[in-house]
């Protein structure tokens, strides 16, 4: 793990290669900018159904999850000499029944957009997950950080296939973090402040 800080906003910037560690998740803030590097799988509700299916039946998954992000998005065909389409976040909620199961298996990360439930965020701090936000309506300019998607399960789905995507310096910010902080509310009082 990796930091500066952005000097006109004193945010601190972090790179971070997965998969994650307990230390790098446990150490990371709401408001913190993360460039994420390295692999990252892609799922939405259906394929969180199935594959949550599939833990309670004692069947293997696609991939490990243990130390690994979930992006949760549903991306549009590439078009010819780029890796995807365009791949911008989807609603978190929509997961927010299946999480905590993936959480108690190792989960260290998921990217999407909106806030989550509070079952979630329990799960998230009991076993040193984060939740990362990726800017909604960017999909196009986001697609550019992702270097190689393949799909590796449920193809059935289309875009709603389990994706293993290589990134590079693919841009997000912690939401929900494992000691409890959460950003939507940090920012309401925050911007509460600069207005009186």
């Amino acid at each position: 793990m990796t930091g500066d800080r952005d000097t006109s906003t004193g945010d601190r910037v972090i790179r971070l290669t997965t998969p994650l560690t307990d230390e790098a998740t446990r150490d990371l803030r709401v408001g913190d900018r993360v460039l994420l590097s390295g692999v990252i799988y892609t799922a939405r509700d259906a394929a969180h159904a199935r594959l949550v299916a599939a833990i309670e039946k004692g069947e293997p998954l696609p991939f490990d999850v243990d130390g690994q992000v979930i992006y949760f998005v549903g991306p549009t065909p590439a078009r010819e000499g780029y890796a995807i389409g365009s791949a911008g976040p989807t609603t978190a909620y929509r997961m927010d029944a299946y999480s905590p199961t993936l959480i108690v298996l190792g989960l260290r990360g998921m990217i999407g957009k909106g806030a989550r439930a509070a079952a979630v965020r329990e799960a998230m701090q009991k076993h040193g997950c984060v939740y990362f936000g990726a800017t909604g309506g960017a999909g196009a300019l986001i697609s550019q950080r992702i270097t190689a998607a393949e799909v590796i399960a449920f193809e059935d789905l289309g875009a709603e296939a389990v994706r293993k995507l290589t990134v590079d310096e693919f841009p997000v910010v912690v939401v929900h973090d494992a000691a409890g902080g959460d950003l939507y509310q940090d920012g309401r009082a925050r911007w509460k402040k600069t207005a009186s």
